[in-house]
């Protein structure tokens, strides 16, 4: 399976990076000497907080992650994170026959006894929007249907595609957190897309897991 960081987009401004399945974000959240922050440090001299990376992606979430190389450029995407006015779209495999389409507006905080790290949908939490559409559904080869979605983020609260989905009963394949226990190396959650601006210009940017490709032969298409 691929480690190594690719550039997807990159201009004097901007990298958009494809991180890889296994690696963490920024050196801040780990003790791992392969973490994407790192692996920036030692590829391009950017003299900002973490390196530019302006969003961080889970562990085992692989896809698109955008990188300022200028203070300029990061007050610009700042702004456009804080407006919510990037666009991020994400692919995931969830277990379960998925319905055509679906928008969850429900609350994410951390639930009271629940496990380090682990969040949930509770009265209290903060505003949380997910927009969720089908794209094809699948069984796998214990006969169970999995469906392929896309999923559309408003809002950015910790772990919430995997809290989202998990909780109205569509848990993301290989999710041990927010799930059952599995024998998959990864969790399939992928950020897919990205739309942003810089220098008034649209900057379309969009990915494929390649890593899924082996499981996904194992399945067989229904719809």
């Amino acid at each position: 399976m691929e480690t190594i960081p690719k550039i997807i987009f990159e201009n004097k401004n901007l990298l958009v990076i494809d991180k890889p399945v296994g690696m963490v974000t920024t050196i801040e959240k780990t003790k791992q000497e392969n973490t994407l922050e790192s692996w920036v440090k030692s590829n391009y001299n950017i003299n900002q907080e973490r390196s530019g990376i302006m969003h961080r992606l889970d562990k085992n979430t692989s896809g698109l992650v955008v990188v300022t190389k200028n203070k300029e450029a990061f007050d610009q995407i700042r702004k456009q994170f804080l407006k919510r006015t990037i666009q991020k779209e994400y692919l995931a495999l969830v277990v379960g026959d998925f319905p055509f389409e679906a928008e969850i507006n429900l609350p994410i905080g951390r639930k009271r006894g629940a496990k380090l790290g682990k969040f949930g949908v509770v009265v209290d939490g903060k505003k949380a929007l997910t927009g969720v559409k089908l794209i094809k559904k699948y069984k796998n080869i214990e006969g169970k249907v999995v469906s392929l979605v896309k999923v559309r983020l408003y809002t950015g609260r910790t772990h919430q595609i995997r809290v989202h989905l998990s909780h109205l009963g569509w848990p993301i394949v290989g999710d041990s957190l927010y799930g059952q226990k599995t024998d998959k190396l990864f969790h399939f959650l992928h950020s897919a897309k990205l739309v942003l601006t810089d220098e008034s210009k649209e900057i379309v940017v969009e990915s494929w897991p390649e890593h899924w490709q082996d499981y996904l032969k194992t399945l067989n298409e229904i719809s």
